[in-house]
C-alpha cells in the first residue's frame, strides 16, 4: 500500500515537473542543462531569465526580427540554439528550424545537443507522446518527426536551397579569426541577405533569432542594426555605465550598477580586467563589451595617432584644457583636464587627468593640476556644464581661465583636428609607461558613437586653439623654466 502511494506521488510529482518546463522556458533550462552539461553545474544568473523571456516574446508573435550580442561562454547557444527548439516542439512540433553558424562543425555540434535532449529519458518520458523522430530522416545534421517538424544545421555559406523554416537562428555567423578580414566579413553578410534570410516559410510571422559576440563594427549584427527593424538585446561583460532592462514578458525590471559584471560568479572584476588586458581594448570593446571600434577608425583613423617618448628640447607654447561635466553621478561623463604643448607645427598631449567628480573636486582638481603645469599660462575652459560655475570660483584665484563656447558641433570641431591627426602632427604619450592612454584612443575611434566624448571635447578645444593663433616664444629646455617643465612633464603624464 505504501508503495502504490508512493508510487502514485512521484507520478504526480513528474507531472507537475513536466507541466512546469513545458510552460517556463526558463525552467526548461535548467533542467536540460543537467543533460547537456552532467559534469558541469550550472551558475544561473539573472540575464538568462532574461534571454528566456525575449524567446518566449519570439513564440509569442510579439519579437519576429531578434539580434543578441553577449560575451562568449555566457550560455548563449545552450539556452537560444539547442535548448528553445527542443522547447518549441513541445508546444508546436510541426515547427521547422534553420540553423547557420560560421563553420559546419560547430553547427553539427548544436544539432547534436538537440537530439541529445530529445532522446533522453527524461524528455522521452514527458514529451515522448507528443512526437517522435522519424527513422528514416535522422542525421547529425537534419531531423524531422512525424508531425513534419524538422530541424537542419548548416554553416553560414551551406547549401539551403530548396529548404524552409518557421525560425531561423543564427549563432556565430562569424570566425573571431576571419573576423577583420573585410573579404570574409562581407561574404557572411552577402550569404545572410541572399540566402539564409530568404527561407523563411511565413515571411509575416516568421522569426529570425540572431546571436553572437560583437567582433567588427560592420560586423552581421552592425549590418542588421543599421538596416532597422531589429529588437536589440545587448549584454555587456561590464557596465561602463547603470541600464535598466526591461522584461518583454513578465514587464519586471532589472537595474545594473556601474562597474558590475554581468554574471559575477562565472567572471568577476579582476577576471574581468585580466581578460581586458589578454584581449586588448579593441577586442575587449567588442566581444565583452558589445561595442567594438572600427579598426581602422571613424573620424580617427587608428593609424593616425603618433607616440613620444621624449619631448622637443625647444616648445613654443603651453596650455591646459579642461572638459567639465553636468552632475557626478557613476553614467555622468567624465571631468578631463589635458596639458598640451607646441612645437611649430606639432602639437603634444603631455598629461591628464580623468575622473567623474562633484563641483568642490572638480575645483580642487582644477587648481592641483594649474600648479603642477605652472608654464601652461592659458587655461581652456568650455563654458558649460560645471564651466562656469568653476570660472566664476576661480578667475580671482587663478590667471590665464579663458572661458570657451564652442559655435561648431563636437562632430564638426573633430572634423576640424582631424587632419592635424592625419598629417602626423599630433603626439600623445607611449601606452607603454601610460596605460591610460589605450581608453583616450578608443575613446576617439569610437568617435561620434563613444559612450563618452570628454576627452575628445578637451582635445579638440586645445587644438583648435592652437591653430587660430600663431606661436609665441619658445620655452628652451636649457633654461631655468625650461628645465623645469620638462622635468615635471617627462615621467609623470598621467595624472
Amino acid at each position: 500500500m505504501k508503495t502504490d502511494k508512493y508510487l502514485n506521488s512521484l507520478i504526480k510529482a513528474n507531472g507537475l515537473l513536466y507541466e512546469k518546463t513545458a510552460s517556463s522556458l526558463r525552467s526548461y533550462f535548467k533542467h536540460t542543462w543537467t543533460i547537456l552539461e552532467p559534469n558541469l553545474p550550472l551558475k544561473y544568473n539573472w540575464h538568462y531569465d532574461l534571454m528566456a523571456e525575449y524567446l518566449m516574446a519570439c513564440s509569442q508573435g510579439q519579437i519576429k526580427r531578434l539580434i543578441v550580442n553577449l560575451p562568449p561562454r555566457y550560455g548563449k547557444s545552450n539556452l537560444i540554439t539547442v535548448c528553445f527548439p527542443t522547447w518549441l516542439w513541445i508546444h508546436k512540433p510541426e515547427l521547422r528550424f534553420i540553423f547557420a553558424s560560421y563553420a559546419q562543425t560547430l553547427s553539427t555540434k548544436h544539432s547534436v545537443d538537440r537530439r541529445t535532449i530529445i532522446e533522453s529519458d527524461w524528455y522521452s518520458q514527458g514529451y515522448g507522446h507528443l512526437y517522435s523522430l522519424a527513422s528514416d530522416q535522422n542525421m547529425k545534421t537534419e531531423f524531422l518527426n512525424n508531425k513534419r517538424g524538422v530541424m537542419t544545421a548548416s554553416s553560414i555559406h551551406g547549401a539551403v536551397t530548396g529548404k524552409g523554416g518557421s525560425y531561423i537562428i543564427v549563432d556565430d555567423p562569424h570566425n573571431p579569426r576571419g573576423a577583420d578580414s573585410d573579404l570574409k566579413r562581407d561574404a557572411v553578410i552577402t550569404s545572410f541577405d541572399r540566402a539564409i534570410s530568404t527561407r523563411l516559410d511565413d515571411k509575416d510571422n516568421g522569426v529570425i533569432i540572431v546571436v553572437m559576440q560583437r567582433l567588427h563594427e560592420n560586423d552581421l549584427s552592425g549590418h542588421l542594426i543599421e538596416q532597422g527593424g531589429w529588437e536589440h538585446l545587448k549584454l555587456p561583460g561590464l557596465f561602463d555605465k547603470p541600464k535598466t532592462y526591461i522584461f518583454p514578458v513578465s514587464h519586471k525590471t532589472k537595474q545594473t550598477d556601474f562597474n558590475e559584471p554581468l554574471h559575477k560568479e562565472r567572471e568577476n572584476l579582476t577576471q574581468l580586467m585580466d581578460q581586458k588586458k589578454a584581449l586588448g581594448t579593441y577586442g575587449w570593446s567588442g566581444q565583452y563589451m558589445q561595442e567594438p571600434s572600427p579598426a581602422g577608425g571613424g573620424v580617427f583613423k587608428r593609424s593616425w595617432f603618433k607616440f613620444w617618448t621624449k619631448l622637443p628640447e625647444k616648445l613654443d607654447e603651453m596650455l591646459i584644457s579642461f572638459d567639465m561635466a553636468f552632475k557626478e553621478t557613476s553614467d555622468s561623463d567624465f571631468v578631463v583636464g589635458q596639458v598640451w604643448a607646441k612645437h611649430g607645427a606639432d602639437s603634444y598631449l603631455i598629461g591628464q587627468v580623468r575622473d567623474r567628480m562633484d563641483f568642490i573636486g572638480t575645483l580642487n582638481a582644477f587648481v592641483t593640476f594649474c600648479g603642477k603645469y605652472k608654464d601652461a599660462h592659458l587655461k581652456l575652459v568650455e563654458e558649460k556644464a560645471n564651466g562656469a560655475a568653476v570660472i566664476s570660483a576661480l578667475k580671482k584665484k587663478i590667471s590665464g581661465i579663458v572661458p570657451v563656447i564652442p559655435k561648431d558641433s563636437k562632430e564638426a570641431r573633430a572634423h576640424a583636428v582631424s587632419p592635424q591627426f592625419e598629417s602626423g602632427n599630433v603626439y600623445i604619450p607611449d601606452p607603454k609607461s601610460n596605460p591610460w592612454v589605450h581608453d583616450y584612443i578608443e575613446e576617439f575611434i569610437k568617435f561620434p558613437r563613444a559612450t563618452h566624448d570628454d576627452q575628445v571635447d578637451a582635445t579638440t578645444q586645445a587644438l583648435l586653439r592652437f591653430s587660430s593663433r600663431p606661436t609665441g616664444n619658445f620655452i628652451d629646455s636649457s633654461g631655468k623654466s625650461g628645465k623645469s617643465l620638462v622635468a615635471t612633464m617627462i615621467g609623470d603624464n598621467a595624472w
